[in-house]
């Protein structure tokens, strides 16, 4: 197994949010222009608040993308029964850019974890076509890869994640 994949199976991104896959182009997170997302790493729900940046790498401008953002720990990570709660979707990201170019289908919501520690996953799919992907019809009960499959988009070609949870009153300061 890849490297970069160990981390997204020892936390069970790889099974639970997606299959196994190579990665073939890198992504690049990033929160308020310097925090960088990889996996593992936790950030605090007020850093990841505004909507990240998120460059794609190793493309060309005749390949798009999609990004996909999920939580598979909703409510919490011990009984995940709304799983997977869709927090991100932006469709048409063309291959050398980042999602500011793409075509928002689902708006960012913020990360506000209640009860655990969540993963927060990034996935990016290389589309076969450019305006072939609809938007689901629900935030909960999301799942990436029957999304996957209805769009024809196939196996991931990135993914990281990060980890958040509730932010209390000490936690800010």
């Amino acid at each position: 197994m890849a490297r970069t994949l160990e981390p997204l199976a020892v936390v069970r991104v790889i099974g639970e949010v997606v299959d196994s896959f190579r990665p073939s182009m890198k992504m690049v997170v990033s929160y308020n222009g310097n925090k960088l997302v990889c996996n593992c790493h936790e950030f605090l729900p007020s850093t990841v608040a505004a909507r990240p940046r998120v460059e794609v790498q190793g493309g060309d401008m005749r390949s798009f993308f999609t990004l996909v953002m999920t939580d598979p720990d909703v409510p919490g990570p011990s009984d995940p029964y709304l799983r997977e709660h869709l927090h991100w979707i932006v469709a048409d990201i063309p291959g050398t850019t980042d999602a500011s170019f793409g075509r928002e289908l689902v708006g960012y919501e913020s990360p506000r974890p209640l009860i655990g520690i969540h993963r927060f996953v990034f996935v990016l799919f290389r589309q076969e076509k450019r305006l072939s992907v609809a938007p689901p019809s629900t935030r909960d009960h999301f799942i990436t890869r029957r999304f996957a499959e209805e769009n024809d988009l196939g196996l991931p070609v990135a993914a990281v994640f990060f980890n958040a949870q509730r932010e209390t009153a000490a936690r800010k300061r």
